[in-house]
């Protein structure tokens, strides 16, 4: 590939995405509070709990634990326990996710309320009504019949206020990260009341490790009438964001693990993310749910805290039929490329057991799929790099005349059949697959600590080994800047032999810079995933091979 082609494809195809973003992606609500929305809701309705004030303890998450009885849940995926104080999911550990490579210690998301971690799911139904209790965040449910939640073994919770209603939660949970939450209030009194069904997930603090990368939203997130809502932690710290709608969902995602609520179907809610101390993302129902005397009343809602992976997320936005569920992973305005391109590296996973030999089967197959484009484009390399002698020839000859070297250079060019700016073809249409790989790589829970062969044990980390230390045969560390692995060094090395197939810039203090370019991308992509370079290395490989057996079969009919 020619240098200045590489350059001029990089910014074309920045300027591309740019351009995309400013113009071409779906305006997300620019209405913090939706002020022209129909709230079919009372002023003083609101979710309970909502505006409390609970004061954080330093103690340990385990002694928290400890505070409130329990009812433990455990299927194959998650472990963990639902607070009797509240009747809130406060507890929950990933049973096959590790902290890091280093640390075996499991992955914990949700947390009791009253420490600093504080992350829950609680729901219920609110009213109108302030002549009724109602069960809230410190009411002490009681536990009917079955005392541990696993699959295929259901919990019955209860809660009778002194008035003659008693409210009933049955909770579920499947194989994987899904509970079910079936709410009913039965009703012994000669009164009629109106009750609101909602949901909420709380957070007391911005995580720890956020990455702040604006290629991946962290924070608030919701679908709501095919409308995809992202909001950051320190936008809705300035102002709420509220909007109705017919249908979605909302949750809080990190890089890797979703907290999400599926409100009940059918049903006109109101969803609002917003900061009171802590961090919400919750649902109220906007049409009143009406209990009749001697009545029942009850619905349904879904909660998935789970781990983002694919096969998982799309399954159950499919058998739930949960709207547009699959953007919980952050596969970018790039969709279109980037979805399929996962598809089609776990395919080859499946087929060879490693997710390395994965990237570079789909590499193969890239390459093969740009095949014809790319031969048309090393053709008039290869002419254009015959052709120097003749090129350096006429600057010599016309270095007065500018305009007339512009025209014996177009001449030559159209005698030739050579397009100088077809090099840039293949790069240009690589650049978004390029891209697409790295957000791959980078969101997908599926490339997380899997490794490839040797020293490479993460294939969504960089490289850990650096040319400094002789790749670890000398005994010191070197700082992170110094840190350029093999497979960078490798894919530095694969770019300047293809850089010397290509024709060398006339201009001397061009040719000098180019020279440089191969160390500068080395150094650029050396934090990069580790997976990502061996994909860049590969390539280069592949081109290189392509380049060469196309420039033996080139010829040009100027003679020098």
């Amino acid at each position: 590939m020619d240098s200045k082609n590489v350059i001029a494809a990089i910014a074309l195809s920045s300027a591309v995405i740019v351009l995309y973003s400013l113009f071409f992606v779906p305006e997300q609500s620019t209405s913090k509070q939706n002020l022209a929305e129909k709230n079919k809701i009372e002023q003083n309705t609101d979710t309970p709990s909502i505006d409390e004030k609970e004061t954080l303890v330093q103690i340990s998450r385990e002694d928290a634990l400890k505070e409130n009885k329990r009812i433990l849940f455990e299927n194959e995926n998650i472990i963990g326990s639902i607070s009797l104080k509240g009747a809130t999911i406060d507890d929950l550990t990933f049973k096959n996710y590790k902290i890091s490579l280093k640390n075996d210690k499991k992955i914990t998301l949700l947390s009791p309320r009253n420490i600093e971690e504080g992350y829950l799911i609680e729901s219920g139904f609110a009213t109108t009504d302030k002549n009724i209790d109602i069960p809230n965040s410190n009411t002490i449910w009681s536990v009917k019949g079955n005392n541990k939640l696993t699959e295929g073994s259901p919990i019955l919770l209860y809660w009778s206020n002194e008035q003659g209603i008693l409210f009933e939660k049955e909770i579920s949970l499947d194989d994987k990260f899904l509970f079910t939450i079936k709410q009913k209030v039965i009703n012994s009194t000669n009164k009629k009341y109106d009750f609101y069904s909602y949901g909420q997930i709380i957070r007391n603090k911005i995580p720890e490790g956020l990455s702040n990368f604006y290629i991946l939203h962290e924070g608030p997130i919701a679908t709501l009438d095919d409308e995809l809502i992202e909001e950051d932690y320190d936008d809705i710290q300035d102002q709420k964001f509220s909007k109705i709608a017919k249908k979605g969902w909302l949750g809080v995602g990190d890089k890797y693990y979703i907290s999400s609520i599926i409100p009940p179907k059918n049903t006109e809610f109101k969803t609002t993310f917003d900061y009171k101390n802590k961090f919400r993302a919750n649902f109220i129902t906007t049409e009143p749910n009406e209990l009749n005397k001697n009545g029942t009343i009850e619905d349904t809602l879904q909660v998935i805290v789970a781990a983002k992976r694919v096969a998982v997320i799309d399954g159950y936005a499919e058998s739930l039929k949960i709207d547009k569920f699959d953007l919980v992973i952050d596969w970018g305005f790039l969709y279109f490329i980037t979805k399929p391109l996962f598809f089609g590296i776990d395919y080859f996973f499946n087929l060879l057991g490693n997710y390395g030999l994965a990237i570079i089967a789909i590499t193969i197959c890239i390459r093969l799929a740009f095949f014809p484009l790319a031969n048309f484009s090393f053709r008039s390399m290869a002419k254009m790099k015959a052709l120097q002698p003749e090129m350096v020839r006429l600057k010599e000859l016309h270095k007065d005349d500018k305009m007339k070297l512009q025209q014996e250079m177009m001449a030559l060019y159209k005698k030739e059949k050579v397009n100088p700016m077809s090099g840039c073809l293949p790069i240009l249409v690589q650049i978004p697959v390029f891209f697409a790989l790295y957000k791959v790589l980078f969101v997908t829970i599926e490339m997380r600590q899997m490794p490839f062969y040797g020293w490479i044990k993460d294939l969504s980390e960089r490289d850990p080994t650096s040319i400094f230390n002789l790749f670890g045969l000398l005994p010191y560390d070197v700082p992170s800047f110094l840190v350029i692995g093999a497979w960078p060094v490798a894919m530095g090395v694969s770019m300047w032999i293809q850089q010397k197939l290509n024709p060398a810039p006339t201009d001397a203090m061009q040719a000098k810079i180019f020279m440089f370019f191969p160390l500068f991308l080395t150094v650029i992509l050396a934090p990069f995933p580790s997976g990502l370079v061996i994909y860049w290395t590969v390539n280069n490989i592949l081109t290189m091979a392509q380049q060469v057996f196309i420039m033996k079969r080139t010829t040009v009919k100027t003679v020098t």
